[in-house]
């Protein structure tokens, strides 16, 4: 599967974390064989099963987003405006499965890749959009989408 989707396979939310188990936001830090990643300077994520042992079981209760990216950050690095996630009138919002977690919206990428057979490399840039609106050059893939969309990959 292509880099994009897979970014948060091996995380966990760390808002869904810290409301588990009932500690301050910054505990995180003190974890030191917890690896933690940062998206768009505003969602932060713990990897999964590095939490220490006294904590570990509650990642039987945490949400999986495998697959799922925030949509301020899967807007991002598919070059779109987040309206396209946000409000169901839009054309492509159908297209997409959308999970909550702790008040963050996020979008299955990885769902939306497979059912459309686009392939991205971990350099890769994407670009999601209006047919009209792409900038399509002979060094890119393009992917017809419905409604008049389509996504250009740029190797």
């Amino acid at each position: 599967m292509s880099y994009l989707p897979n970014t948060l396979n091996s995380y966990w939310l760390w808002r869904e974390v810290s409301s588990k188990l009932g500690v301050s936001n910054p505990t995180y830090k003190y974890w030191m064989d917890t690896p933690s990643l940062k998206l768009n300077n505003k969602y932060l994520f713990i990897q999964k099963n590095t939490l220490p042992q006294k904590h570990a079981h509650v990642e039987k209760i945490l949400t999986d987003l495998s697959g799922h990216l925030p949509i301020k950050f899967a807007s991002d690095k598919l070059h779109v405006n987040e309206h396209i996630f946000s409000y169901d009138k839009m054309k492509l919002y159908k297209e997409f499965e959308y999970k909550f977690v702790e008040d963050v919206k996020f979008v299955n990428i990885k769902k939306f890749f497979t059912e459309f057979g686009i392939k991205v490399n971990k350099n890769s840039i994407i670009q999601l959009g209006k047919i009209r609106d792409l900038e399509i050059s002979p060094d890119c893939t393009f992917y017809n989408l419905k409604n008049d969309y389509g996504v250009v990959v740029y190797e």
